[in-house]
């Protein structure tokens, strides 16, 4: 490389000595490769063209929103590296007409997410956060009042086979659970090779004693679970989003929630983040709350982190990265063709 590539990184999730929210992820290891970075932005608002103009790349740790307001008269970036799957707070329209290359770091987390749904399976199928209080306010004469309703005979339901949701119903499998899923496009190899069915949403919604989301948030799974659809579920049922909180409508199950419609929820996701104070779903008692880290842990930093680095060194060499998810344009207009 002639001349090192610049690197920002969003300084709300990451700390001058390397060091970030999700801990060690190697940013050390990225100067023996010609990669410079420097932190860019805080915390509470949002990115400047200023701040950007003069990197090459941007590394997205957080869901920091990135579209047209940030890339106003920016010449020099060429990569935005997502931590992560998830990529729906980027713009990627306008980074395709200004030939940037998006990517992001969707499978080291997928045995971590899977895992994150299945510690909100067990946790609401044994009601372990109730007796969890029990024990905590000694009230252990209560404890008959929450058996739970098991998973021996349960159906679980999961919205969405992308490499998490496919993750997540090989493990449910493995623990001989009965599985039946939706998804937008048909998966007949995946579901034959892991012995599910493949239905109809409203029917997996109707069906299912445990309802996990595990879709991409988009304009076509906003609401994607709603009054109607919550409305389909048995009252017995549970509802796990691990997705993002846009795809269920949260006052729409908050309602549902409140009035027994379904019998409780795990949320990792919300429509606004962090929940604000106020929100009726923290004194719900059927509900398990996490603040969209559940699947946080060393495995899940160390992998993820390995394949988003591995994405930002590939750019900076002039090599194709493997998890492009948009289709910038090149010089020419034409599409990249990656």
């Amino acid at each position: 490389m002639s001349t090192r590539w610049k690197l920002a990184i969003t300084a709300d999730y990451a700390n001058p000595d390397g060091s970030t929210i999700y801990g060690d992820i190697g940013l050390d290891t990225l100067a023996e490769h010609g990669i410079d970075w420097s932190l860019v932005g805080a915390a509470g608002r949002d990115l400047t063209p200023e701040e950007l103009e003069g990197f090459d790349a941007l590394f997205l740790l957080s869901g920091t929103p990135f579209g047209r307001a940030q890339l106003e008269g920016v010449t020099t970036l060429k990569h935005v590296a997502r931590f992560g799957a998830g990529f729906d707070a980027v713009d990627l329209e306008a980074c395709d007409e200004r030939g940037i290359i998006v990517t992001n770091a969707p499978t080291g987390l997928r045995v971590p997410m899977a895992h994150t749904a299945l510690t909100f399976l067990f946790a609401l199928a044994h009601s372990l956060l109730p007796k969890d209080r029990l024990v905590r306010q000694a009230q252990w004469d209560r404890k008959a009042e929450y058996r739970g309703p098991g998973l021996a005979s349960a159906t679980v339901g999961v919205i969405g086979l992308g490499g998490i949701g496919r993750e997540i119903v090989s493990q449910l499998r493995a623990l001989d659970l009965d599985v039946i899923a939706w998804n937008r496009s048909p998966r007949p190899e995946f579901c034959a090779e892991a012995g599910i069915e493949q239905l109809e949403l409203d029917e997996v919604i109707a069906r299912s004693d445990y309802l996990i989301i595990t879709v991409a948030a988009n304009s076509e799974t906003r609401h994607l679970i709603g009054q109607r659809e919550l409305a389909l579920m048995k009252d017995t049922a549970f509802l796990i989003n691990i997705a993002r909180g846009a795809v269920v409508d949260e006052p729409a199950l908050i309602t549902a929630l409140q009035d027994g419609a379904i019998a409780g929820a795990g949320l990792d996701v919300f429509e606004v983040e962090p929940l604000p104070a106020d929100s009726p779903l923290i004194a719900l008692e059927n509900v398990v709350l996490a603040p969209h880290a559940l699947c946080w842990t060393a495995d899940f930093a160390a992998a993820t982190g390995g394949e988003a680095l591995a994405e930002i060194r590939a750019v900076a060499a002039g090599e194709s990265p493997r998890n492009i998810v948009n289709s910038p344009r090149s010089a020419s207009g034409e599409g990249s063709g990656r």
